[in-house]
């Protein structure tokens, strides 16, 4: 059973035991979940409550920078791919894009719609974007896995197998792109040393700009819902 409680503020904490886990670690869900204690096994819930307490300051001005949820509904105007578009309700059979829009099929669930369209386009990008990189890098990688992930944007199994939220199909291009050469890289070092950095700077040399928008923007992608509780 999952252990949770109350701190003093009225903020529920659900906690997650680790045995790698070294110390008290708290995460505040960019989605607007709960917040999440991860406690080493052999620590009390009784201290891992005492420890949340003695953070109740930092946890609420975290939660109330998070961006307020969003859903994607008919008529909603939301980022694909960097730029707003609405969704807008049409006579197609598949979602597409035209203009500033991205027309859905009228009779069925936006988010639904939205999602898969999401997921297909992340998918053909990172594919290219990872065939590029690994060529320059001389290596290769064995798959792609796309997943909804909150507290990562991409990460690199030993194997080869890289992973991606399918959320940065939202951002722009070149955001994507960052992710893509940062996993790769991955591949010739399972670090972040220098000559990691190294890797990823000759790959992208202006990656650093677009790491610090996933930092900036990356909750305002993460509050998006695709399932809409009133319906469209």
């Amino acid at each position: 059973m999952a252990e949770a409680f109350t701190i003093g503020n009225g903020m529920r904490i659900m906690c997650r035991r680790s045995p790698r886990a070294r110390r008290m670690v708290l995460r505040v869900p960019r989605d607007g979940g709960p917040v999440v204690l991860t406690l080493p096994a052999h620590v009390a819930l009784s201290d891992g409550a005492a420890f949340a307490e003695s953070r109740a300051g930092w946890l609420q001005q975290a939660a109330e920078r998070r961006p307020a949820p969003a859903i994607a509904r008919h008529w909603a105007v939301m980022p694909v791919g960097g730029a707003m578009l609405a969704l807008t309700p049409a006579a197609v059979r598949t979602a597409a894009v035209a203009g500033d829009a991205l027309l859905l099929p009228a009779s069925r669930p936006a988010g639904a719609v939205v999602q898969a369209f999401l997921k297909h386009r992340a998918m053909e990008q990172l594919r290219a974007a990872c065939d590029r990189h690994a060529a320059a890098v001389g290596r290769s990688y064995r798959a792609i896995v796309l997943r909804d992930t909150r507290s990562r944007w991409g990460s690199c199994t030993s194997d080869g197998r890289l992973m991606f939220s399918w959320r940065l199909a939202m951002a722009p291009p070149v955001v994507l792109d960052y992710v893509a050469a940062h996993e790769v890289a991955h591949l010739r070092h399972m670090d972040h040393s220098p000559a990691f950095w190294a890797t990823v700077a000759g790959l992208m040399p202006e990656y650093a700009r677009h790491r610090d928008w996933l930092r900036r923007h990356g909750a305002e992608l993460m509050a998006w819902q695709f399932r809409d509780p009133a319906g469209d």
